[in-house]
């Protein structure tokens, strides 16, 4: 049986796919998936074993030039790769309208996909022939909503047990290095997502004192420059070259430990079964936190949140602004996660690391 899985973005929502295709390659023996992914993750879902062939799509660049898209012969060439390979059916995973319009020129195979009251986008139902239930949003886990759509899709009873991302081969083989080293996973897309900086600095020194190293990945000028704020004058504290995904899984993969905000990474640390704590301000984990062993979550229990909104509101007041550095300790919701508590948390984390 071979199915067409559209999954475009994002880096977690991706990940989140995972544990999906390793549930059906083990109900269903020979199952073979091929991939649409936005060309910037095409890494990821190579790395699954049951994934054969990954087609790049660039939506996100056509949007801005879609005469140049069709001129250069990268639309028709896409619009072919769908077109080779006969499918027995296609899961549309992504939930949204832009997603669900490319399932049109995948020629007689039947569509299966969220129903509208499960979907992210309703409007995105139409495009399927079959419209499964896999429950709201709002009240189950991403990973899980994407399990029960494979097993539904595709005929088989969802294993009762916790999903497994299938990465086995990215894992280090033989143990964790002995010099031991945590990852600070500091960039992410949302104003409001971003722990504070002072927070971060404080962490490291604490780390520092006690002869633990960080590694600073990142991923574009602005991370770079904070990376390099964060690790100055730490001679334990590490800024790594600008890294593509597969080397980030790599370094990832051999640490001791993570800490990351609500961003993609923290979910591929996650995938790699790295003992990762997990810091939430405006985001709610219970939805879309890290999913897997090891991973802690701290949330914050400021009035506001979780608001799940991309610019912060919050009017401070008088209390806050006599109490707290606003200039940097914002947004004021992660001052409930303030880096002596994260201290104390990934200590915990890393002693029970240790004894395991």
């Amino acid at each position: 049986m071979r199915v067409l899985v559209i999954k475009t973005s994002s880096l977690g929502d991706i990940i989140h796919t995972l544990p999906a295709l390793t549930d059906a390659a083990r109900a269903i023996p020979g199952i073979r998936f091929d991939w649409v992914v936005e060309e910037g993750f095409a890494e990821i879902p190579s790395w699954h074993p049951a994934v054969d062939k990954v087609i790049k799509v660039a939506m996100r660049r056509w949007r801005g030039a879609p005469w140049q898209a069709v001129k250069s012969g990268e639309w028709g060439g896409f619009k072919k790769q769908l077109r080779e390979q006969k499918y027995d059916l296609v899961i549309e995973a992504q939930g949204l309208f832009k997603s669900a319009w490319l399932t049109r020129y995948v020629k007689n195979t039947p569509v299966a996909g969220m129903d509208r009251r499960s979907v992210r986008e309703p409007l995105a139902s139409h495009f399927y022939d079959r419209r499964l239930a896999v429950g709201h949003r709002s009240i189950q886990h991403a990973v899980e909503r994407l399990r029960r759509l494979f097993a539904l899709a595709l005929g088989y009873d969802l294993p009762d047990v916790m999903g497994d991302y299938g990465l086995n081969p990215l894992r280090p083989v033989g143990g964790r290095r002995l010099a031991p080293y945590v990852v600070f996973l500091h960039g992410t897309t949302w104003d409001t997502k971003f722990w504070p900086e002072a927070y971060w600095r404080d962490l490291a020194v604490r780390l520092a004192s006690a002869r633990i190293e960080v590694r600073l990945p990142w991923g574009n000028d602005a991370e770079f420059a904070r990376a390099q704020r964060l690790a100055a004058g730490l001679d334990s504290v590490k800024v790594l070259p600008r890294l593509n995904l597969a080397g980030v899984a790599a370094v990832l993969a051999e640490a001791s430990a993570c800490v990351a905000v609500d961003t993609g990474l923290g979910h591929l640390a996650a995938a790699l079964d790295v003992p990762t704590l997990s810091l939430f301000g405006p985001t709610n984990p219970v939805l879309t936190g890290a999913y897997g062993r090891s991973q802690v979550h701290i949330a914050s229990d400021w009035p506001c949140a979780p608001c799940l909104k991309k610019k912060c509101t919050y009017q401070p007041t008088p209390e806050d602004q006599a109490r707290f550095d606003l200039k940097r300790e914002w947004p004021l919701c992660f001052t409930r996660l303030n880096s002596e508590r994260v201290a104390a948390r990934l200590s915990a984390l890393l002693l029970a690391e240790e004894l395991r």
